[in-house]
């Protein structure tokens, strides 16, 4: 294998680890923030004993997903160099103002919520925690815009003499059409992965107290996180799909490959182009083996355009289209294949889909089942809970991987409509410096420490679940407790 396919396979495993924790921090940051606006306006004892109770699991996966976050930028300057020497005067803006103003804010705000349980007014401890929740919604903003700028370049200029991409327009940036499609979509993936995550949680908590007996732990304290989190991901859902069908409109205008490889479409088709369901055989980049056993007429096309009639493009008409306007060799005289990997582009597009499907049955059950006050003790509903945990991570992460191996073979896609010279194909944005040997190594040492991550953060997150909400909480507010730094039996504000 050469650096680049090593190099591939590195980006590809960290992303996708890391990804794996960022849209339960994104979606669960609000949800504990609703949970606590409920304890301040209510002063209902339960609504804190959720709001410590899944706090606590927002804090571990916020801890894990920083420190895999961590390596993702080190990654460009080193092996993808080329690629940060063309555009990193572009795409490395909105990656510092995710730091700057985004990832500081909600450490430090994060900060200040766990230690100033005891410290702060209720209310300004309150808005700490929706700071946190701000925060972390406006960082998801700043790296959709970077990876905007890969999927559709604007706002930069390319320079002849120095052979880079230079800013042009900031604002152009920030403003991409790509990640004015994306960011919702992604945002409501992640309240979708949040709600599933406290429903599931809370639902199987529920049923179990019930069947125990205890009827008024199960009533008053999961079954409110258990609601809370079903209508989260009723909204999450109705936003997924609005935000989903405006995002593929897009990109079948941006990446028209890349929809037409999401079917498997090889030939243009004469009239509309239905939507594959399942396709079988040999999905070699030849395309000649392809058999679409079920689809529906003139879906794709309804997709794309609105107009069930649509002709749209199939994969070899768009390798050609290709090849005249971007050039049918390289620098080494091979030719230049501009279909992404079909297997992946296809069955990622559709694992995204489906996973989600479980999110839509635990909604649907748990809805139903705790109408007009219900508290269910299904024991069905308790294992459905827990099995719809890890299926909107799984569509979350297929959602990346289709949206990256769907603009493969580039690394920045060209601009169909706009800045003709800003573009590049993977292949040329790998280091020219580093040795398959050195990549290799540190590929296996990632893989390796992501993977220890996970089972800790695995065991940790099913610890403290098994734990349960704390049996007894209390106000722990200066303006509730006016002689506490003067007690010295005052409980621990933090002490996990």
């Amino acid at each position: 294998m050469e650096s680049l396919d090593i190099a591939r396979w590195q980006f590809a495993i960290t992303t996708v680890y890391h990804f794996f924790y960022v849209p339960l921090t994104i979606g669960l940051a609000p949800l504990v923030a609703i949970m606590q606006t409920m304890w301040v306006r209510t002063n209902d004892e339960r609504w804190l004993k959720l709001t410590k109770f899944f706090g606590k699991l927002l804090l571990i996966n916020f801890a894990i997903g920083v420190v895999t976050g961590i390596v993702q930028e080190f990654q460009f300057g080193m092996n993808w160099s080329e690629y940060s020497r063309f555009v990193g005067d572009v795409f490395g803006a909105p990656l510092a103002m995710e730091a700057l103003a985004a990832f500081f804010v909600e450490s430090t705000f994060l900060g200040l919520w766990i230690f100033g349980w005891d410290k702060l007014n209720k209310k300004v401890h309150l808005a700490t925690i929706w700071l946190v929740a701000g925060a972390t919604t406006l960082s998801a903003y700043f790296i959709l815009a970077a990876n905007s700028f890969m999927q559709h370049p604007v706002g930069a200029v390319y320079n002849p003499e120095t052979g880079r991409a230079e800013m042009e327009s900031i604002w152009a940036v920030l403003t991409n059409n790509t990640v004015l499609a994306a960011f919702p979509h992604t945002i409501t993936a992640a309240w979708l992965t949040a709600g599933t995550f406290v429903a599931g949680i809370a639902g199987w908590w529920m049923v179990r107290e019930k069947r125990r007996g205890n009827a008024e732990i199960a009533t008053g304290v999961y079954r409110r996180g258990f609601r809370l989190g079903l209508w989260v991901m009723v909204i999450a859902g109705v936003g997924l799909f609005i935000s989903g069908d405006a995002q593929a409109k897009l990109m079948f205008e941006q990446q028209p490959m890349k929809m037409a490889a999401a079917e498997a479409i090889c030939e243009t088709p004469d009239g509309g182009t239905p939507f594959s369901l399942l396709a079988i055989g040999d999905f070699s980049n030849d395309c000649e083996n392809v058999n679409h056993v079920l689809s529906v007429p003139g879906v794709t096309s309804f997709l794309a355009k609105g107009d069930f009639n649509y002709q749209l493009s199939g994969i070899n008409d768009l390798q050609a289209q290709y090849a005249e306007k971007y050039g049918q060799f390289d620098e080494n005289g091979k030719e230049i294949n501009y279909v992404p990997d079909l297997t992946m582009t296809y069955w990622s597009f559709r694992l995204m889909i489906g996973w989600a499907a479980f999110s839509a049955a635990l909604a649907l059950a748990g809805l139903w089942l705790t109408r007009k006050g219900r508290t269910p003790d299904n024991k069905w509903l308790g294992v459905l809970g827990i099995i719809a945990i890890p299926t909107p991570f799984l569509a979350s992460s297929f959602g990346w991987i289709f949206t990256e191996m769907g603009r493969q073979p580039w690394v920045v896609a060209p601009n169909p409509n706009g800045i003709a010279d800003i573009r590049m194909l993977t292949a040329d944005g790998v280091t020219t410096v580093q040795g398959a040997g050195v990549v290799l190594g540190s590929l296996t040492v990632f893989t390796i420490v992501y993977t220890f991550l996970t089972f800790i953060w695995a065991r940790l997150i099913w610890r403290y679940m098994a734990h349960g909400a704390p049996a007894t909480v209390f106000d722990e507010s200066p303006e509730a407790n006016p002689d506490r730094e003067n007690d010295p039996d005052a409980p621990l504000s933090f002490a996990y």
